[in-house]
């Protein structure tokens, strides 16, 4: 199934990119007239994932966050965010609720756990010293 549309932004892994991040996603959803609860869902999840990116993508420098969205006929929308840092060595072990590999004082590890109940479908791809890609699925309401 192809795309009717999609778009792409790619900004450093600054934490101010994050609301651009928020904001850019939900300009171009304004096509699909999302409801608000549905576009409040999807922008709760990118911006965890971008903030993942940010925090832990690249310690102690910068770095290249690229975030993809498509959206098709049916409603659906899929979103990617990907980085090209330091790559987690176990996905299973990131995604349970809790684990976090920054501080733990300041971080809740809860990042992943967010992104699946706001979202339809989450993916998670990662090879350590080659980056991390996120993939979001949420089906909209087709409004006829």
């Amino acid at each position: 199934m192809k795309p009717i549309n999609t778009a792409r932004f790619v900004f450093l892994s600054r934490s101010v990119n994050e609301s651009f991040a928020r904001g850019a996603l939900a300009a171009f959803l304004a096509q699909a007239d999302p409801t608000v609860p549905q576009l409040a869902d999807i922008k709760t999840a990118v911006s965890e994932a971008v903030t993942n990116c940010i925090v832990h993508a690249y310690p102690g420098g910068l770095g290249v966050i690229t975030l993809t969205v498509a959206l098709y006929e049916n409603g659906l929308v899929k979103i990617t965010v990907a980085d090209k840092g330091v790559g987690i060595p176990d996905v299973d072990r990131a995604m349970e609720p809790l684990f976090t590999t920054g501080n733990p004082e300041e971080r809740a590890g809860l990042g992943f756990a967010v992104m699946q109940s706001f979202m339809d479908g989450v993916q998670v791809r990662s090879k350590p010293g080659k980056g991390t890609k996120v993939i979001l699925k949420k089906q909209l309401s087709v409004k006829e």
